[in-house]
């Protein structure tokens, strides 16, 4: 049964990866612009349903990413000083960061920066502040990206 604790943990880890990462793809790259091609200045009123679905459920996978994470960590013994050492540790440790980083984007976007663009007039300071809400959620692709190649790089050491 203890074999299966750390199976099942990781089974967790790796969907809510799968949920949250692969939810930036599609609506980066499927989802936005089929929006903008078919509903050119409607894209935005799916856009925002397409959004207010998928928040709650990114909000769980980083719960479930994080929780999961500590808990895969403390199961492999590496709570203490060994984490930070070594190639292996630092990948680690990168990892934590840029996923504290993508959760706090994650977040500014939809807490501070949404109901920020909501409120705005006119038109221009609002378009101004979607673009950099756009850009932020593709950061955080990015960054998502590189957390899986960290990942790859911890799991052939």
């Amino acid at each position: 049964m203890r074999d299966l604790l750390p199976v099942v943990f990781m089974w967790f880890h790796l969907t809510a990866t799968i949920v949250w990462l692969g939810g930036i793809a599609f609506i980066l790259l499927v989802a936005l612009p089929s929006a903008r091609q078919v509903l050119r200045g409607e894209a935005g009123g799916l856009m925002g349903e397409v959004t207010r679905r998928f928040t709650p459920m990114a909000n769980l996978s980083i719960l479930f990413l994080f929780l999961s994470g500590i808990l895969l960590v403390a199961m492999n013994g590496n709570i203490s000083g060994e984490l930070l050492k070594g190639e292996h540790g630092a990948a680690m440790l990168l990892k934590f960061v840029l996923f504290l980083l993508m959760a706090g984007v994650h977040f500014y976007r939809g807490k501070v920066l949404a109901p920020r663009i909501a409120k705005t007039q006119p038109d221009s300071e609002k378009a101004r502040l979607q673009k950099f809400s756009l850009n932020l959620v593709w950061l955080n692709f990015g960054l998502g990206l590189t957390v899986l190649l960290l990942s790859a790089f911890v799991g052939a050491r």
